[in-house]
């Protein structure tokens, strides 16, 4: 095997002059299948090899970056450019010719965010930027509602209200044009009677164009056209919106008053104006869905691009009713960011057929040129139905995509947050690409909470080398390849597989394994994931849970888009908060927020649960035996440990096996009453570590690890039906702590004792 060490060979340069980066089109690959790269490349050229990634951290008290060349593939030379990424999130509605019209009202209520943001803001537009034709209803620089109209010819007429909207509150907004008397309203009422003076209404002869206002375009909500993106044949939106559009409609013909009144009244559209109705959009039809269904005879429907919020409350939600899908019509909204991305759209640089006998683990496309390098993981998992050994480890890429491109450090203003920053050079990268997208503990640039992640985008932090600046450690995917690196040096045989194969798959997945290894922080877990894992245990399988924090955040799996992962965050420890009215997840119709709230609490399923946290970086510790761990149940688990030793008082992640985030045993939510507490950190957390909120009934004192015995990492041990088991060590720095004094330590010794039982013949004791 091939190895690569800080000393021998740089992982990569400190401060790369060029930009090098890309993704794959998918997280997991078979033997036999292909998987595509997209790649940016400031360089004219870069190689691409394939290695199998083994131990990501360069820190000098561990084995260093190792890596395997994968012969298979040969060492290739590609052209390089540069890809770009496009935000803002909007509604494309295709070209047609009822969008045609020559007189036009368009009518919607909408709930701006960012109203007085210095740019324009589409809201309604069906216009050619090239030769100002069309039509179009904005919100303008200074935050008051704008209309355009231009023929292509003699350029483009336009008028505004004047009075500046507020941000975050409803307004019935309206614009029309007649085409016989020249003459254009404009209107904007607040739904607030506390707002009365940004009402406005303006009037203006905008006078009769010599041809319609009419062109080839889409009608888009949300955004004031497309242009030219420089990618290709591709087209961005520019004037992009931040805020909510509710009901939304065009019409052909000027709105009476008395017709604009009786919608702001509510009435349906054919009842007002059905002579003259092009389109009625019902933004609340499908909300797990990206299409936008017009209920007008024309059926002009739409599609979303770069995933907008859906399931979120319209101007008719009254609070009664906090499940979109029992009111559809009081969620009849879609909100939408400028800074919004699903899919970067990149083109293939090159692709890569899997071998029939290539073996099952963690890969990454290997690029390197102009004095850069990146690593593009993904996993190779065995062929459906033909495990290739008895354990399978499982890659919590949920976890990475909740993380992917987290910028808490951004915009946080938390004072237990690290004092001295010190940034990975892929942050530096992130800093300069806000196209690229932000995580799920972020927030919009309009301060609410991120919804969806996606993997079709470069994602810095899924690296196998990448130090997040929170901790100054590793975290995710380069902490769980701390397990890899173990199980190769121990010589176990392991199949991989991930977060995305287990939800697609369920338990026929797992079924084949003896031996199920959850790793480091497998914090977010979908229904079917966990119906899969309830099944397998239930059923004699047998988990190691390595980890800590995990089985907590219910997530989602956008249905048409399998790409996009969802959370919505209510209760629990977090970055943000979900509106009232806006905790169910439109990808699947289920109440987000912790499993725990869904009466899944980890305790019962594992044994451990959520415990206490730490954001300052502060030192790790270890674990001391409890008596139970004497029991002769846990006679195995314990061979060649002292009685009295600490266990994993030393590791590469903050100098400890039992840190950063931690799990306790509490019979109260959940443990089963049999399972053993075998060691436990009790009183050996510094003040950074602090309770779980959801563990807070009232502000108090006594939260932090000194004070609060509820601080702490707890090693578990427990029996399942049919011979099945469960192990957790109720840590996320466990693994970190595994190839200490050269793996010779008590971690490895535990680690590897427990393997070694759960992997013998069944029977009722391991």
């Amino acid at each position: 095997m091939e190895q690569s060490s800080p000393a021998s060979e740089p992982v990569r340069p400190e401060r790369p002059t060029s930009e090098l980066i890309g993704y794959a089109d998918k997280l997991s690959v078979e033997p036999g299948a292909s998987i595509s790269f997209m790649v940016s490349s400031s360089a004219q050229s870069y190689q691409a090899s394939v290695v199998r990634l083994i131990h990501g951290d360069e820190n000098p008290a561990g084995p260093g970056f190792k890596f395997e060349p994968v012969p298979s593939f040969a060492r290739a030379s590609h052209r390089g450019r540069v890809q770009l990424a496009v935000t803002g999130s909007y509604v494309r509605v295709p070209p047609a010719q009822a969008l045609a019209v020559r007189s036009f009202t368009l009518q919607a209520w909408i709930f701006p965010t960012t109203p007085q943001a210095g740019v324009r803001q589409g809201l309604l537009s069906r216009w050619f930027e090239d030769n100002s034709s069309g039509y179009r209803l904005v919100i303008e620089p200074e935050g008051d509602l704008g209309l355009e109209i231009g023929d292509g010819e003699t350029g483009a007429s336009g008028m505004r209200t004047g009075t500046p909207m507020h941000g975050s509150y409803w307004y019935f907004v309206a614009g029309s044009y007649d085409a016989g008397t020249g003459r254009a309203t404009l209107i904007q009422v607040p739904l607030s009677p506390w707002l009365a003076g940004a009402t406005a209404t303006a009037i203006a002869e905008l006078g009769d164009l010599p041809r319609e206002a009419a062109n080839d375009e889409p009608f888009l909500l949300a955004a004031a056209a497309l242009v030219a993106d420089g990618n290709g044949d591709r087209r961005k939106p520019t004037g992009a919106y931040n805020g909510k559009i509710d009901s939304p409609r065009l019409f052909s013909r000027a709105l009476t008053d008395a017709e604009l009144d009786r919608l702001r009244a509510d009435a349906s559209p054919i009842d007002v104006a059905a002579d003259a109705v092009v389109a009625s959009w019902d933004l609340g039809n499908g909300p797990a869905s990206t299409r936008v269904w017009d209920a007008s005879e024309n059926c002009l429907h739409g599609e979303t691009v770069n995933m907008p919020a859906r399931a979120v409350t319209s101007h008719l939600w009254d609070g009664q009713e906090l499940d979109h899908t029992r009111a559809p019509g009081e969620y009849a909204a879609i909100h939408f960011h400028a800074d919004d991305l699903e899919d970067a759209g990149w083109s293939a640089d090159f692709s890569l057929a899997m071998p029939d006998l290539i073996r099952s683990g963690v890969y990454a496309a290997r690029i390197k040129g102009g004095g850069a390098q990146d690593h593009i993981p993904f996993i190779v998992r065995p062929a459906r139905g033909k495990p290739t050994a008895e354990a399978v480890v499982l890659m919590p890429t949920m976890t990475y995509l909740a993380y992917a491109n987290e910028r808490i450090r951004d915009w946080a203003d938390d004072d237990s947050f690290p004092a001295e920053i010190k940034l990975d050079p892929a942050d530096d990268l992130l800093e300069a690409h806000p196209e690229w997208g932000r995580s799920t503990y972020d927030i919009h640039e309009d301060g609410s909470g991120v919804f969806y992640s996606s993997f079709r985008r470069p994602i810095v932090n899924i690296r196998p080398d990448y130090r997040w600046w929170m901790t100054g450690s590793l975290e995710r995917l380069p902490a769980d390849l701390y397990l890899i690196d173990w199980l190769e040096h121990e010589g176990f045989e392991y199949d991989v597989i991930t977060d995305h194969d287990m939800h697609a798959e369920g338990h026929e997945v797992l079924d084949s394994y003896r031996v199920l290894i959850a790793l480091t922080h497998p914090e977010y877990w979908t229904a079917p994931m966990m119906a899969a894992l309830e099944s397998y245990l239930a059923n004699g399988g047998r988990l190691m849970y390595l980890g800590g924090n995990g089985f907590y955040w219910v997530t989602g799996v956008h249905p048409e888009r399998p790409h996009v992962i969802e959370v919505r965050r209510v209760d629990g420890t977090r970055t943000w908060d979900a509106a009232p009215g806006e905790a169910y997840l439109s990808s699947t119709g289920e109440p987000g927020g912790l499993w725990r709230l869904r009466g899944k609490p980890p305790n019962a399923l594992v044994g451990n649960g959520f415990a206490a946290q730490d954001n300052s970086a502060s030192p790790a510790t270890g674990y001391r035996r409890t008596a139970a761990s004497f029991d002769p149940r846990a006679a195995f688990i314990f061979e060649g440990v002292g009685a009295d030793e600490i266990i994993g008082e030393f590791g590469l992640l903050n100098g400890g096996a039992a840190g950063y985030e931690v799990d306790r045993l509490d019979y109260r939510l959940g443990t089963p009453p049999h399972a053993l507490l075998l060691a436990s950190s009790t009183g050996r957390h510094g003040e950074g570590y602090l309770v779980v909120v959801e563990d807070i009934l009232s502000t108090e004192p006594g939260l932090d690890g000194p004070s609060n015995p509820k601080v702490r990492a707890d090693m578990v041990y427990m029996e399942g039906p049919h011979g099945g088991a469960a192990f957790s060590v109720g840590s996320i720095n466990w693994c970190g702590s595994l190839s200490h004094n050269e793996y010779s330590n008590n971690v490895s010794t535990i680690t590897r004792n427990v393997l070694r039982a759960f992997l013998r013949d069944q029977g009722r004791n391991p």
